[in-house]
């Protein structure tokens, strides 16, 4: 039973519904990981206390997270098509429940962030399955409404940490924001054992490729611990600048190791069609819009009481778009057309927020609007991105879309916390955060030009599945 994948159970199997009761499934990971990343960044404040830590070293608890996710889900997805998405998908929903435990009851900030870095594991084999278990286990013409459903359980998760993240660590501690991860996790796991399918079509997985995925992770680990480097980590300044170039070497060695491996861990023939490429790099910079302003203002307004309530207002409506973009915007529309939408009020929004006072209800309006943004552009684009993947592919795929959110999600933390310690933290006068909401405003206005550059339709794009 723990090798193999069972079977659902012929009641489940055959029912109509048996498609979205997998979509719903899935759901608990996607809840569970957007749950644990935005919730974590409320911590911070705690732990710098707890730890008596700069914020450069309390970052890690979220970039070692999102650095090993990174360099394990395209890993996790191409195992997965090998040996079964269902069973990769429950060992991660296990791997995951455990170490949040574990993190709950970590001594010290050194076995917090290892302990972070086994949950990542368990994170990376569920976020490279859950995409492709939404596409395979729905009707192709389903496919962008049940992603909109799955993004809407991120949202919520999203939505839901900042108010619960303010709760716990204002009144029973910072450990309680690991606990809430273990029953939702029970759930998951017994959900999964009976509601999600079996997979039907496989990819041998070969030998693998571990020069790249050693590559890999060594150039986005480097890339994250040069920006710390400036941004107040006990790290002198040339080895700061001397770890950016080896991070650059790294991706470069990397890029032309995969060319040549006979089984490469990225298959860079996947990215020549433009949907990939473009989209890929626009997921990137929208989990980094999304997640950047989730760690700036938690420095600026606090995290307690109101402060929390005001963050909620980003994802909060990330959840809305997501559930009634489908709905509510004209079936005409062209993912593309949706996109441009979407990265329109992401600019408009940070926008506002870059150059207006950073009152309480300001900034929860604006946030509101650039989540409504995001919910918009994030599901047709990754739509587009996956549509583009032969089914074979399907894990793969989700695995490098997963790798561009926790990419763009880790340099949404690190350039705030960059951007912070150059302009003088968060004090009275300091530039630091108007210089990370200048930041994110050039970001969006890379979104909106990868929309642009993207000129696929999605009938187009389905005929490549």
């Amino acid at each position: 039973m723990i090798l193999v994948e069972s079977a659902r159970p012929k009641a489940v199997r055959d029912h109509p519904w048996a498609g979205w009761l997998a979509v719903g499934t899935v759901c608990f990971g996607a809840f569970m990981g957007q749950l644990d990343a935005s919730i974590v960044t409320l911590t911070f404040p705690a732990l710098q206390r707890e730890f008596e830590a700069p914020l450069a070293a309390v970052q890690w608890v979220s970039l070692a997270y999102l650095l090993a996710l990174v360099g394990l889900v395209a890993a996790a997805g191409r195992v997965a098509d090998a040996a079964g998405r269902k069973l990769v998908y429950l060992w991660g929903f296990a791997v995951f429940t455990a170490a949040s435990a574990a993190c709950a009851l970590a001594p010290s900030l050194g076995w917090l962030v290892t302990f972070r870095l086994v949950q990542a594991v368990g994170a990376a084999m569920l976020q490279a399955n859950s995409v492709a278990l939404v596409v395979t286990s729905v009707p192709r013409h389903t496919v962008r409404a049940a992603l909109g459903v799955q993004a809407a359980a991120q949202a919520l998760g999203l939505a839901l940490g900042p108010v619960l993240g303010g709760l716990l660590v204002g009144s029973v501690g910072w450990e309680w924001v690991f606990w809430v991860n273990v029953p939702v996790g029970v759930i998951a796991l017994v959900a999964g054992r009976f509601l999600l399918p079996r997979t039907r079509q496989r990819t041998p997985l070969g030998r693998f490729d571990w020069s790249g995925l050693v590559l890999l992770a060594g150039a986005t680990t480097l890339l994250m611990l040069g920006i710390s480097g400036f941004s107040g980590l006990a790290v002198p300044p040339v080895v700061a600048l001397g770890l950016l170039v080896l991070s650059a070497a790294s991706f470069v060695v990397f890029a032309l190791r995969e060319r040549r491996a006979a089984n490469p861990l990225i298959d860079l023939s996947l990215l020549g069609p433009r949907p990939v490429s473009v989209g890929l790099l626009g997921a990137m910079f929208a989990y980094l819009v999304l997640f950047g302003p989730l760690a700036l203002f938690p420095q600026v307004l606090g995290v307690e009481g109101l402060g929390g309530l005001v963050l909620t207002a980003l994802p909060a409506g990330f959840a809305l778009s997501a559930v009634i973009a489908e709905r509510v915007l004209p079936r005409g529309w062209s993912p593309r057309t949706r996109g441009l939408g979407g990265a329109a009020l992401c600019v408009a929004a940070l926008g506002a927020l870059s150059f207006a006072p950073a009152t309480s209800v300001w900034v929860a309006v604006w946030l509101l609007v650039l989540g409504v943004g995001l919910g918009v552009y994030i599901p047709a684009n990754n739509g587009t991105v996956m549509a583009a993947f032969p089914a074979r592919a399907a894990a793969t795929g989700g695995g490098l879309v997963n790798m561009a959110r926790g990419l763009g999600t880790a340099l949404g933390v690190a350039v705030v916390t960059l951007s912070l310690h150059v302009g003088g933290l968060s004090g009275p006068g300091a530039v630091g955060p108007r210089l990370a909401l200048a930041i994110l405003l050039v970001v969006g206005l890379a979104i909106a030009a990868s929309v642009a550059l993207s000129t696929v339709r999605v009938e187009g794009a389905e005929r490549t599945r």
